[in-house]
């Protein structure tokens, strides 16, 4: 089956085990997944330090060219359509999301309830292999399937 990219974005992900949150976080996020249950869609709360909140109903497929390369459609939710879809079955993962920028590179380390650390390095167009000394990797988990989110959701 083909895949029409005409509203998707792709995405081009590396996840790392890290050890430790980096210095320069200047945002954290509390995140709440719903991953609807016999589908690939996520439904994802955003509250932010400031109390600002975000919701989105996101869609993701992988690609041909591998597994950090994602096609990823996202559409916001109002209060009323979020309750609304807030009632399906779902598998749950919530999270928090440190995001730190250094040497003009933005990495998000979610923290997971279990006390693990997942970072992410988006790079955009163009695939790259480079990972700043200051982030303390313990582990490439780029192509391992059990550290995406909808496999963490409980």
């Amino acid at each position: 089956m083909s895949i029409s990219l005409k509203y998707a974005v792709v995405e081009r992900e590396r996840r790392y085990l890290v050890a430790a949150i980096p210095e320069g976080v200047t945002d954290t996020y509390e995140i709440i997944d719903r991953y609807l249950l016999g589908t690939r869609l996520r439904l994802r709360e955003m509250v932010g330090d400031d109390g600002s909140v975000v919701r989105k109903l996101g869609h993701k497929v992988r690609l041909a060219e591998g597994p950090q390369a994602i096609a990823c459609t996202n559409m916001y939710l109002d209060d009323a359509e979020w309750a609304l879809l807030a009632d399906l079955p779902a598998r749950v993962l919530r999270k928090k999301r440190h995001l730190a920028h250094r040497g003009g590179l933005t990495v998000a380390v979610d923290e997971h309830e279990d006390g693990s650390l997942v970072a992410e390095i988006d790079d955009g167009d163009q695939p790259s292999e480079f990972v700043p000394e200051w982030l303390d990797v313990v582990r490439d988990v780029t192509a391992a399937e059990e550290w995406t989110g909808a496999r963490l959701a409980r």
